[in-house]
């Protein structure tokens, strides 16, 4: 069964404001009334009748259900996963419910902003864990209202009544259809006290596949994204960035560009001094204000503009020099010694073997598919607001700061996203998107070009990494050492300066917890170049040195990299790791066997082509990778990807299927290709052809996915099959061609080196 996602019809103005008039109770699903935005309306809304029955929940007459996903859907499935939750502790018909995606829900409280739905962020794995007892509440009370106004209807106590399918059972087997009795359920109050959920022996589409409710509109090309949105008399806004952060405008003639025909206006902006990054214009600006995109874009050309270079210069070369520099310094103090178990230096002394590795990680940047754009309608009465972003609620914040509206005048509605990857965690784009509509009196679209995208952009800190490890007469490790070199994601974002390596590594990662004496220390690098969140951070940094070292070490044995990772993670046992965390090393071997056992590790030495494995856990959730690779002279073939996820209780095994997969190939493309290099603090790359994604031909020939089934609570799975797919594609290519590559992107370096 599936739920249908209703087409979009488009609408006059006039009809828009008629439907939604008609259609009261769609307002709380989360589709605001926004006059300025010509927004395509859902066929299930066209309905004049809608009864609500709580936040997430309308019904028609006819028994049709609406659900309203909470979370911005980045790719995720969020827009299926949430809803689905809803829908089985309603005992809905899945054939009959259509998803509506929310936008920011919020409401004016004495001034201050309440957020009704809770949690609304996407892409950082956190919907699934934040939604699991929140939106069974949510479809248990819509249930239990159902059931009332049943029990009232039949003169029968509401508890000798079920429900199935969108039905209302009695026990002589008289039903009544949800249609017939959603008025009824909308006049009775809510319940005082939590209503009983179901038990999961009950559960009719959790743990069942689904496809995306939006599935057929993006094969279609019929799918929304915030680019299509458009105001009636809304100017376009294209931008040129200063290439230097603290850079200023040298020159700048705008006579030829206002020349165009079109083009409307041109207008500076600047970062506002004092305002965190990614809260305000990221470096200063000149935007020109046009009445159609061709226009916008001429005008661009054709501004006459020098920038002047700020204070301060540095290249991507001399980053990672002193990055080499610190971490191989042994005199260094760390900026922060993040975790510190046993006695390192005294245990080291004792050991029979030594084993040492430094790995070499580059910039990176986020890349998204659908470049940053915002639509603003900003005025007196209120702020209007279509925004790619994975946290409205942030983007509201801005939107305030700068407008000083009331939180009830503020509506900010979330097309599906076109990538977000932690950048669309940033409102950058917002806050310039924002101004421009203040300063032209009229509603602005804003379009950043690709160019913009990936030069402007908060990019992930390169990294340096100087492992250690000893082990004793029985290959045990008893030391390990990790010295980690980076600048902070965290900088100038209001974070404690003794909090700023939270960013880029986790003190619990492994192979904490397995090893007596380990120490883990990380050294903070000053860099004029903007950085934030990336996908799979702290983990994508640190996977891949961790994992390629414990396969160092099991080379310098001369064993199976199997063999030394059990060895090291020991028998199946919980461990604490602190801070509330712990490690179930059973979850983690299973994991690694089942990708072992599926790529058939038994013949790794006997194999032609080479095999590598690689294994993580991230906040309750078990990772590995299996994956084999052949080489053919100098071009590198990877013949399978197998990766094997414990996350708990699965909502949609289609669905997280699918994010796993998608996972895999992102972080393999990435290994392979992607780096960011800069000079005089500019970015070199500047577009697809400077930041290659990886063709199909780099790509497997074969990636499946393993899901073990559970039964615990649900944890995140946005970003987990992320960081151990490098590791084992290194490890793979080392078993093939005799090369450690100890530097990302693999390419690069394995030519290098062959």
């Amino acid at each position: 069964m599936s739920a249908r996602h209703e087409s979009s019809l488009p609408l006059s103005r006039r009809r828009f404001l008629k439907v939604f008039a008609g259609a009261a109770g769609a307002l709380i699903v989360g589709i605001p009334l926004a006059e300025a935005v010509d927004a395509p309306v859902p066929a299930a809304l066209l309905g004049d009748t809608l009864y609500g029955l709580g936040a997430f929940v309308r019904i028609d007459p006819d028994g049709n259900i609406i659900i309203g996903a909470r979370d911005p859907d980045t790719g995720t499935g969020t827009t299926t996963t949430l809803p689905r939750i809803i829908a089985d502790e309603l005992d809905a018909d899945w054939t009959s419910v259509s998803v509506v995606p929310l936008g920011l829900g919020v409401e004016d409280d004495n001034g201050s902003p309440r957020f009704v739905y809770g949690h609304q962020n996407g892409g950082l794995g956190t919907s699934v864990p934040a939604a699991w007892a929140d939106l069974r509440e949510a479809g248990a009370v819509a249930r239990w209202l159902l059931l009332q106004a049943a029990a009232r209807r039949l003169g029968v106590p509401a508890d000798r009544l079920r429900c199935e399918e969108g039905n209302v059972i009695a026990p002589d087997g008289r039903r009544f259809g949800y249609g017939a009795l959603a008025e009824a359920a909308s006049k009775i109050p809510a319940p005082s006290s939590p209503v009983p959920l179901k038990a999961p022996q009950h559960y009719t589409l959790i743990g069942q596949p689904a496809g995306d409710v939006d599935a057929r509109a993006i094969v279609t090309g019929q799918a929304v994204y915030a680019l299509d949105s458009y105001a009636g008399d809304s100017l376009i806004a294209v931008l040129s960035h200063c290439p230097w952060v603290d850079g200023s405008v040298q020159t700048l003639d705008t006579t030829d560009a206002l020349a165009v025909k079109g083009v409307v206006k041109v207008v500076q902006l600047k970062p506002e001094p004092g305002v965190p990054l990614g809260q305000t214009v990221r470096a200063p600006a000149v935007a020109v204000l046009a009445e159609n995109t061709w226009a916008a874009l001429q005008g661009r050309a054709k501004l006459k503009l020098e920038w002047k270079p700020g204070g301060q210069s540095e290249s991507s070369a001399w980053f990672e020099q002193q990055a080499a520099d610190v971490v191989n310094d042994k005199d260094a103090a760390p900026t922060a010694r993040v975790r510190n178990d046993g006695d390192v230096d005294a245990a080291g002394k004792k050991a029979a073997h030594r084993v040492e590795a430094t790995y070499v990680q580059p910039w990176l940047a986020h890349a998204t598919s659908e470049p940053m754009n915002c639509l603003a309608r900003v005025d007196k009465d209120g702020a209007t607001l279509v925004v790619p972003t994975q946290a409205p609620q942030q983007a509201w914040r801005v939107v305030q700061r700068l407008t000083g509206l009331s939180p009830s005048q503020i509506q900010i509605r979330v097309p599906r996203v076109g990538g977000g990857y932690g950048r669309r965690l940033d409102h950058d784009f917002v806050a310039e998107a924002v101004m421009l509509a203040k300063l032209a009196e009229r509603p602005v679209k804003l379009m950043w070009t690709r160019d913009e995208d990936l030069g402007q952009d908060y990019f992930r800190s390169a990294s340096v990494h100087k492992l250690s490890a000893t082990l004793d007469g029985k290959r045990q490790v008893v030391t390990w050492t990790q010295r980690m070199a980076s600048a902070s994601a965290l900088v100038q974002r209001g974070v404690p300066d003794n909090r700023l390596w939270t960013s880029e590594i986790d003190p619990h990662q492994l192979p904490a917890g397995l090893v007596p004496n380990l120490r883990s220390d990380w050294y903070a690098l000053p860099s004029v170049m903007p950085r934030g969140t990336a996908r799979g951070m702290p983990h994508l940094s640190n996977a891949f040195p961790v994992e390629s070292f414990v396969d160092e070490i099991a080379n310098s044995l001369k064993e199976d990299p199997l063999v030394t990772r059990l060895r090291m993670i020991g028998q199946a046992r919980m461990i604490d790791l602190g801070d509330g965390r712990t490690l179930d090393t059973g979850r983690l071997i299973n994991v690694l066997q089942l990708v072992a056992d599926r790529i058939g590790w038994k013949n790794w030495l006997r194999t032609v082509n080479g095999f590598g494995i690689a294994c993580w856990h991230v906040d309750g959730a078990y990772v590995a990778h299996a994956v084999e690779a052949s080489l053919q002279g100098n071009r590198l073939n990877i013949e399978r990807a197998i990766c094997a996820v414990d996350v708990g209780r699965v909502i949609n095994p289609m669905g997280l299927e699918g994010q796993v997969a998608g996972a895999t190939l992102d972080a393999l493309s990435t290994a392979l290709n992607l780096s960011v290099t800069y000079k005089d603090s500019q970015v070199q790359q500047r577009n697809w052809k400077d930041y290659p994604l990886a063709s199909m031909l780099q790509l497997p020939d074969t990636t499946e996915v393993i899901l073990v089934p559970g039964d615990r609570d649900p944890a995140g799975a946005s970003f987990l099959a992320m960081p151990t797919a490098a590791p084992a594609l290194a490890n793979a290519v080392f078993r093939v061609s005799a090369v450690r590559v100890r530097r990302l992107p693999l390419m690069k370096e394995l030519l290098r080196m062959l």
